[in-house]
């Protein structure tokens, strides 16, 4: 593509050099570019872009991004284009070299602290009945062919836009897509063209990156103004009724959805069993019965938003009750470990206050014996919630056993100790064993029939963090080893 092309619709405040030439890439990264490339220099938390540009060159890097002046051997050979934020620009180019897939491709965005992976991907398995679909979330990104497995949640805005061009080309006609506050407020979701927005809750998570729940929350709030279809709001929500207060008045219409609060698509006699949800469906036509296979009233929640989706999408209520009731659910999502001991083994991502007094409080629902929770903190990530979910865990469960998640660059220890700050020291219901493995092993180990043990935080993730380096552990395979162990 021409860069003359490329850069439409920047606003650039100075570009020396030839925009007459051919770009047969773009590159943030500066390890992955090749011949007659751009260059996105983006300035991160840890590292400044800029300072790989004569790495970019010696690469054949030969058009550069930029927002700070650069002083390099024979600059003029090369092409320098100046603009205020990079990060922003890049949206512009990436869509730009793509040629703007989501102007094609219906994009569903869900975002939240909880419940934005089982909503996509119940979705996907309704609308896969009728349409071709690719998804991006927390798990994997599909394109239409192959998984690819990710890296974050919302991935930046060229990998984005390329990913959604590939689901053109294996002619995807939906993409359903958790929409982190991250990529909103580093406007890595900028051009993207979405269908409709969902919103599920807002609970403490990430106020390591954002300062306090009201930046968290305004965060989220930008995917309803990116909208052209239609908003969805949990009205149940505090945070969502603020969001619904705020774009009340746009052009895209509004729908919303709960179960205490008067909504247009509400759920009613709800009731809870180990092995799944039953309720009485309202919509603004019709009343209807659902039964889910899975546990849990936020998987009444979950589908509520689901079918509030399905519902402005057109998609028959009978295709959308089948699926529900067969689905297999959502892998690390409250999934059970099948053993003989007679107990159950439910390995969870919930790695926030609120996710896991929602897992504890749904065990409790059905358990017959004891909750014994395994649970840690990850390291380099929100420690206020730390004590919050060290006093939920205890509340909430006859054993917690409090243990290591994904360190990274913090000491375990130390961690394991901000989580104990909300543990009533003076109660015998608790543990510490740091080595997770051993942690998992000893709860399994201590229950009996008819007990629950809980394995919380982290879900379908097969590795564990600690220090920089990414070692393989999987909560599945250490429940099932353990389960082994005991025979």
């Amino acid at each position: 593509m021409k860069l003359d092309k490329l850069i439409e619709k920047l606003d650039i405040l100075e570009i020396n050099g030839n925009r007459d030439i051919d770009i047969s890439s773009i590159h943030y990264d500066s390890k992955s570019i090749t011949t007659d490339s751009l260059f996105i220099a983006i300035k991160g938390y840890s590292s400044d872009g800029h300072k790989y540009i004569e790495n970019a060159i010696k690469k054949g890097a030969k058009a550069f991004l930029i927002e700070d002046d650069v002083n390099i051997d024979n600059k003029e050979e090369y092409t320098f284009i100046k603009v205020e934020d990079t990060r922003n620009a890049m949206t512009i180019i990436a869509s730009n070299f793509y040629n703007n897939p989501t102007n094609k491709l219906e994009v569903l965005g869900v975002t939240g602290t909880n419940g934005k992976t089982s909503i996509i991907t119940f979705l996907k398995q309704i609308l896969s009945e009728k349409y071709k679909i690719g998804s991006i979330g927390t798990i994997n990104i599909d394109d239409g062919k192959k998984q690819i497995m990710s890296k974050n949640t919302t991935p930046e805005s060229i990998d984005l836009q390329k990913y959604f061009s590939k689901m053109l080309e294996n002619e995807c006609e939906f993409c359903t897509m958790e929409v982190s506050s991250h990529s909103l407020y580093l406007d890595r979701v900028e051009n993207v063209n979405f269908s409709i927005g969902m919103f599920t809750n807002l609970t403490e998570d990430h106020l390591d990156f954002h300062k306090d729940l009201d930046d968290y929350r305004k965060a989220k709030e930008k995917l309803f103004y990116k909208t052209s279809k239609a908003n969805i709001i949990n009205i149940d929500d505090v945070h969502g009724k603020k969001i619904l207060d705020n774009i009340k008045d746009l052009d895209t219409p509004v729908y919303t959805y709960g179960i205490n609060c008067e909504a247009d698509f509400m759920a009613s006699d709800i009731k809870l069993y180990a092995n799944g949800v039953y309720y009485k469906l309202h919509t603004p036509t019709y009343s209807d019965e659902i039964y889910v296979s899975v546990p849990g009233k936020f998987t009444v929640y979950n589908t509520l938003a689901v079918i509030s989706a399905s519902y402005l999408l057109n998609i028959e209520i009978d295709i959308v009750k089948e699926k529900l009731k067969n689905t297999i659910g959502v892998r690390g999502r409250f999934e059970n470990i099948p053993n003989d001991r007679g107990i159950t083994i439910i390995v969870d991502y919930a790695h926030t206050p609120d996710a896991l007094e929602n897992v504890l409080n749904t065990a409790r629902e059905f358990v017959g014996g004891k909750i014994i929770t395994v649970f840690g903190c990850g390291g380099d990530r929100d420690k206020a919630k730390r004590p919050i979910m060290g006093k939920i865990a205890q509340q909430n469960s006859d054993i917690t056993i409090i243990t290591s998640d994904n360190p990274r660059t913090e000491i375990p220890k130390l961690i394991i100790n901000d989580v104990l700050k909300g543990i009533e020291m003076n109660k015998d219901n608790y543990a510490v064993i740091e080595d997770r493995k051993e942690a998992i092993y000893k709860a399994i180990e201590m229950a009996e029939a008819g007990d629950v043990v809980m394995i919380a935080g982290k879900g379908h993730e097969d590795y564990q963090i600690v220090g920089s380096t990414k070692h393989h552990f999987d909560d599945k395979e250490i429940a099932y080893e353990a389960i082994q162990r005991l025979k």
